[in-house]
């Protein structure tokens, strides 16, 4: 049952960035905004720069909190037996 469970997981965590995929822009002098005509240009995608700096920080500050309850974890432990 666990492998199935694990199987439908990575499928998920494969399929789902696939799924969200923007639509590519379409062909010059289609009409459409961002193409050339008329009105001004628009940016084509979204910027990731600014999410993406924070879920690394706050990605390395989770980690870094569980390496140090781990590391205090483990002093503990080696302190206890002693006593």
């Amino acid at each position: 049952m666990k492998k199935i469970k694990l199987v439908f997981i990575l499928i998920a965590i494969f399929a789902l960035p696939l799924i969200s995929l923007p639509d590519p822009p379409g062909p010059p002098g289609s009409g459409t905004p961002g193409s050339g005509q008329g009105g001004g240009q628009t940016p084509v995608g979204a910027p990731i720069d600014g999410g993406l700096g924070i879920l690394l920080a706050l990605g390395l500050g989770y980690g870094g909190k569980k390496l140090y309850q781990a590391r205090k974890a483990k002093q503990e432990n080696i302190a206890e037996p002693g006593s």
